[in-house]
């Protein structure tokens, strides 16, 4: 027996398990203090009530024979399918129900995706990224190229005509920098992904903070990305369903690689991987697209995205540069001096209790760099603002 040799090549702690880890032995060291968590971008608002009222009422359903569910269709449940694509329609953006894969996270589809590609094909990833790209693409054997993100690009890095790439990852918002790619920019993706004969892989996890109507909330809003991209997105964020998990994948039935239909290889992939997303839980999420619960989340964002506005200001005051913040739920600091992201996470830790994430923990463009998640209660924001303010 072998292992796969290819998964002993990632870095032996994730980065999200060494924060938890400082932050562990931090608490332990300095017992009673308090910790001013703006690192892992876990929600703290509880559910919407119309979501989990009608959560109980599914959970209701299944004690009663005549409204049991069991095993549910593979790709998703029918309402569902049409309520996300009800929502995209909503933008103008036309994205059919028989397109939309149920699943239980963005994070699972955007491992699982690997499954459909050979391990031959090189992946071309954004610096600094969500590092579930790098690694599974490090794990099942692949080639990683990068565009390289930086201060003077906004970090919204430019296909290089010189690199060519078969599997492209884009981000966005981008989760850490919070950036937001503008239609234009996306168009020239998918005019260099139409040129390389290559397929991008659009996370849209965090559409719904994008506040400027200028921005796209789609790739499918890009004239011929139907024929080049799938679609990636959660509940996560947007309706605080870190803990339920639900999510959907669009694959359009128009994508063809190497002469087979990419839609029905995931259909094929699904029914043969996963046994579905919980009924209840999909009857929750289909209540998030009514008009009664995009209001209930949207309040939510809302919330966030103040705590947003309020860091990204108190770093302003201080006189140091951020990315992000305004169309995303995260704010993205350069560490003062020219610090290393370890470094300057463990000082603002150990000085004020401040606990974000080390840029560098996200590509080696992040370095010198530090994320605050803006998803942490308004009396943590506020008091950490104070601090960063005085910086």
């Amino acid at each position: 027996m072998k292992v796969n040799h290819h998964a002993l090549e990632l870095e032996q702690n994730y980065l999200f398990s060494e924060v938890a880890k400082r932050i562990r032995a931090f608490q332990a060291e300095q017992t009673g203090r308090e910790l001013l968590k703006l690192s892992i971008g876990d929600v703290t608002r509880p559910l919407a009530g119309i979501i989990t009222d009608e959560m109980k009422a599914a959970a209701e359903d299944m004690s009663h024979a005549e409204t049991f569910h069991g095993y549910g269709a593979e790709q998703g449940e029918a309402f569902l399918r049409d309520a996300i694509s009800a929502y995209y329609q909503k933008r103008g953006i036309q994205v059919g129900a028989e397109d939309i894969f149920i699943s239980d996270g963005a994070k699972c589809d955007l491992g699982n995706l690997c499954d459909l590609f050979d391990a031959d094909n090189t992946v071309l990833l954004p610096n600094p990224v969500y590092p579930v790209y790098y690694d599974t693409s490090i794990m099942a054997g692949r080639r990683v190229i990068f565009a390289e993100g930086s201060k003077e690009n906004g970090f919204l890095p430019m296909p290089d005509r010189s690199m060519r790439a078969d599997l492209i990852y884009l981000c966005s918002p981008n989760n850490p920098t919070g950036a937001v790619y503008s239609k234009e920019q996306l168009r020239e993706w998918v005019a260099y992904a139409k040129e390389n004969g290559a397929l991008i892989l659009f996370d849209a996890a965090y559409e719904a903070y994008i506040r400027d109507p200028a921005l796209p909330h789609s790739i499918f809003e890009i004239e011929g990305a139907e024929t080049c991209a799938i679609e990636i997105n959660s509940l996560s964020k947007t309706a605080g369903f870190t803990g339920v998990r639900c999510g959907w994948t669009v694959v359009p039935k128009t994508l063809r690689f190497d002469g087979a239909s990419l839609h029905d290889m995931w259909f094929r992939r699904m029914a043969t991987k996963y046994n579905g997303t919980s009924y209840i839980i999909q009857r929750a999420a289909a209540k998030v697209f009514t008009d009664e619960g995009l209001t209930a989340v949207h309040r939510d964002i809302d919330y966030y995205m103040e705590n947003a506005r309020i860091i990204k200001a108190a770093l302003t005051k201080a006189g140091i540069h951020s990315v992000g913040g305004e169309n995303a739920p995260y704010v993205w600091m350069e560490c003062p001096d020219h610090a290393d992201s370890w470094e300057f996470f463990d000082r603002l830790l150990h000085t004020y209790g401040i606990a974000g994430t080390p840029g560098v923990g996200f590509g080696t463009a992040g370095q010198g760099w530090l994320r605050f998640s803006s998803f942490g209660t308004r009396e943590t924001v506020t008091k950490a603002a104070a601090y960063l303010a005085a910086l």
